[in-house]
């Protein structure tokens, strides 16, 4: 990897939720903006509703900070729990924005009308997206939100969540440029059971180290992407001497950025892709 002052034109820079930084996240328009900066791969978090559409949203309900009601109302913060996506169909959560208001924690986000859009739509838009020959085909990195607390409660348990995820993937012909990741083991488990090809990450915000970590699985992932804090040149040597690529999550400052270059990573997560390729000298 290159050093500080260098490029690195192999990093895997990701758009986290798109850009979030930038515009609403998990939206149509942050995901194109990432496209449009020239991100290697778009970051992005799915539910499933209840007629089983699978949909972007961090959260398997609507995020009061950011979300409204259909009569342009806000969501009290202790009713979020009744606006479980699990229990709504897509006709109806279409009807909720989740970007008119903006983002308090990202003051450079541009407001707008958003909904959350099916994993089809964001997928039309970027095999559509024009790419230079040398950036290569866009990539993708789809979160699985599973826990136990949340199973058949908020969303599915993890072999559907996986099926559901695994067949919009196939319909569309990327499953070759796309990484499935989640903090639950189960949830990996259950696509590595549906097909060992899938490239995999395990979402890290544990203290617990690389082997414990990697030990929760049956199969090596391809990918360990721990909170940033949690990286330093030991962790990227095992990991590599594991044959085990390491992306970092939520890169946002970019001496941070430069310094995990120069740490040897693989790649970056970032709300500010366009801070992240400047780091990079791209």
């Amino acid at each position: 990897m290159a050093g500080l002052l260098g490029p690195a034109p192999g990093l895997d820079v990701q758009g986290h939720r798109g850009a979030r930084g930038l515009l609403p996240e998990n939206s149509l328009p942050a995901m194109q903006r990432a496209l449009d900066l020239g991100v290697t791969t778009l970051e992005m978090d799915v539910a499933v509703s209840a007629d089983g559409q699978v949909l972007l949203s961090h959260e398997p309900w609507f995020n009061a900070e950011i979300c409204s009601r259909p009569d342009g109302t806000a969501i009290p913060e202790h009713e979020e729990d009744a606006y479980s996506l699990g229990h709504m169909t897509y006709a109806e959560i279409a009807q909720f924005d989740c970007g008119r208001r903006g983002n308090p924690r990202f003051p450079d986000q541009e407001a707008m009308p958003t909904v959350k859009p099916l994993l089809s739509q964001v997928l039309d838009l970027a095999e559509a997206h024009p790419r230079p020959d040398a950036l290569g085909p866009v990539r993708y990195n789809i979160e699985i939100k599973s826990s136990p607390a949340r199973d058949s409660v908020f969303t599915p348990r993890p072999p559907a969540y996986a099926r559901a995820l695994y067949d919009v993937l196939a319909g569309h012909g990327v499953l070759g440029r796309t990484t499935v990741q989640s903090f639950d083991p189960r949830a990996l488990e259950a696509t590595h059971a549906i097909d060992p090809t899938v490239t995999m990450a395990l979402l890290v915000d544990n203290d617990d180290g690389l082997a414990a970590n990697l030990d929760r699985l049956s199969f090596t992932p391809d990918i360990y992407s721990p909170h940033q804090r949690l990286v330093d040149a030991a962790l990227v040597a095992e990991a590599h001497r594991r044959g085990v690529q390491v992306i970092p999550w939520t890169v946002n400052d970019e001496a941070a950025m430069r310094a995990l270059v120069d740490l040897g990573v693989d790649g970056l997560i970032s709300d500010y892709p366009d801070r992240a390729l400047a780091a990079v000298g791209r």
